[in-house]
């Protein structure tokens, strides 16, 4: 990379405002950094920090007239794009600059194929059509890691995993080759082996390309491996800037120094073997029919679950990992009969296979779950008051609502939240704190046992680090039983006590956490713990913390 070239993006004093009059505020407050051809800058801050609302100025994707620019620049190639009439923007947006958004549910079209939804890029900026369009996709979906390609274009975003999904939208923002590539968060939803193969690609684009990158992400682990320079992020200023060896070597900023040393404190207890079971199942099964042709024949079946033993004792965390669809969520959602399976399921000595909908319900307080992605779990309408306490209306229907508030006042004070917001609704909190109102809501019934799916993959450093020891508080405090679903190994270290790896429906390796980090025995585990701790720290050094 020649750094004496001039800049291909330069952001210029830039400052961007949300709501209008007095009720203005600041949400980036006069920032400045350049990107040459061929360098990646990372954008690191907590959530909050302003880091998406920039790349999305960059691209004029903020709400008009809602946000506004009191100041500022974002030149590239000469041209100011915050002057641009929209048809112009329009041109550069997709063709020259194009970006990934964190959450690609909510970034692909759900009644369009794949297919379609890569075409219409490559139709609107190339003019690609029929074979010349399919032979193009079919190449981007192979070198973002879509196994069989072929029998995904006819597919939809919901019949994919979340890690197939973020591919999808990976290979849509690089279908033309941008000479810009925004990346907001992309790797967030990936496992740690197809995350390692998605950085490796957009390096090897980059290098055959020449493309320029403003990755913006909470993982440091991450910036070491790709970036070339940092730009730390502090309520909506750039607090430090400077060569990624620079800035890990030896941090200036406070701030900077704090996330460096965020990381999840170990918090595993030993497995209990003569403990309670809460939790048993034998050979599970999740086959999902394959159906083809005008009649819609089953002519095979896609094997999520393929026979799935699980015994989880009181107060014991089982950690669940492995690739993205290699059924780790679908055991989750099986185990709690939110979705239909073969095979006995035992909880709390109740076989729950078989029961109904309306004979499921008494234990349905016992067993909760926390999503992935709280903005799509809590509903927009309601107050987190009434997020809360509507499993209590269902399941404690004799307590008086009077009563419900304190609870929901607890379950806040429990979760670290400030009882007053209970009024607020969801999209006036940050990530963190959402997802802190999703555990809340979980928690206030009491349970005995929670699936948590991935509640800290969207976190940034420091919440994630606050929300594992919030976990483990809560788990000590109210005797809970984990199930812990991640592709975040630090994390499943930290809080684990047994550990189970899944590939393609199956378990290949399951027993005491501590064991398998220390000595995994497959082939298959050691390739994820080379992928997730990518010699800077080994598995051992991760227990020994």
């Amino acid at each position: 990379m020649d750094m004496t070239t001039e800049p291909l993006l330069s952001v210029k004093d830039l400052s961007i405002a949300f709501g209008t009059g007095e009720r203005q505020v600041l949400a980036v407050d006069r920032i400045s950094f350049s990107i040459r051809k061929g360098e990646t800058l990372a954008l690191v801050g907590e959530s909050g920090s302003g880091k998406s609302a920039t790349a999305l100025s960059i691209m004029k994707l903020l709400p008009y007239p809602a946000a506004s620019h009191p100041s500022g620049q974002v030149m590239f190639k000469g041209q100011d794009l915050l002057s641009l009439p929209e048809r112009k923007i329009r041109e550069i947006r997709g063709a020259d600059i194009t970006i990934i958004f964190q959450e690609p549910m909510t970034s692909l079209n759900p009644l369009h194929t794949i297919e379609r939804q890569i075409g219409e890029i490559l139709l609107l900026h190339r003019g690609l059509t029929g074979a010349s369009a399919r032979k193009r996709i079919l190449e981007l979906l192979t070198q973002v890691g879509i196994p069989n390609p072929e029998t995904r274009l006819q597919s939809y975003p919901h019949q994919m995993s979340g890690g197939q999904r973020q591919r999808v939208m990976i290979a849509m923002a690089l279908a033309n080759e941008p000479d810009l590539l925004i990346a907001d968060e992309p790797t967030t939803a990936l496992d740690v082996t197809v995350q390692a193969q998605i950085l490796n690609l957009l390096k090897e684009l980059q290098a055959r390309l020449g493309m320029a990158m403003l990755f913006i992400t909470h993982d440091l682990g991450i910036v070491r491996k790709i970036a070339d320079r940092v730009c730390v992020m502090k309520d909506g200023k750039i607090v430090e800037e400077n060569a990624v060896a620079d800035i890990f070597k030896s941090p200036q900023h406070p701030y900077t120094k704090a996330l460096l040393a965020a990381e999840p404190h170990p918090h595993a207890l030993q497995p209990n073997p003569t403990g309670e079971i809460v939790l048993k199942t034998d050979d599970l099964k999740v086959w999902f029919p394959i159906k083809r042709g005008i009649t819609r024949k089953t002519v095979g079946h896609i094997k999520a679950v393929d026979g799935v033993s699980v015994e989880v004792r009181k107060g014991e965390t089982l950690g669940v990992v492995g690739e993205s669809g290699s059924g780790k969520t679908t055991l989750g959602l099986a185990i709690l009969r939110l979705i239909s399976s073969d095979g006995p399921i035992v909880f709390m000595g109740n076989p729950l296979q078989g029961l109904r909908f309306k004979e499921m319900r008494p234990h349905r307080r016992n067993m909760q779950i926390v999503f992935q992605d709280p903005y799509g779990s809590l509903s927009p309408r309601m107050s987190v008051s009434d997020i809360i306490q509507e499993g209590m209306w269902i399941h404690m229907p004799h307590i008086p609502r009077h009563e419900c508030e304190k609870h929901v006042i607890k379950a806040l004070v429990d979760v670290g939240l400030d009882p007053e917001t209970r009024f607020r609704y969801p999209h006036e909190f940050s990530g963190g704190q959402r997802q802190r109102i999703a555990v809340a809501r979980a928690i206030v019934l009491e349970p005995t046992f929670v699936v948590l799916d991935e509640p800290t993959s969207a976190l940034d450093m420091l919440i994630q680090a606050q929300m594992v020891d919030l976990l483990c508080a809560l788990q000590k405090r109210h005797d809970l039983t984990y199930m812990f679903i991640s592709h975040d190994l630090r994390v499943v270290a930290a809080m684990s006590s047994s550990l189970m790896v899944m590939k393609e429906g199956k378990v290949v390796e399951t027993g005491p956490a501590a064991e398998i980090f220390k000595s995994p025995k497959t082939a298959y585990t050691r390739a994820l713990f080379a992928a997730a701790f990518n010699l800077e720290a080994s598995p051992e050094a991760v227990i020994a913390q």
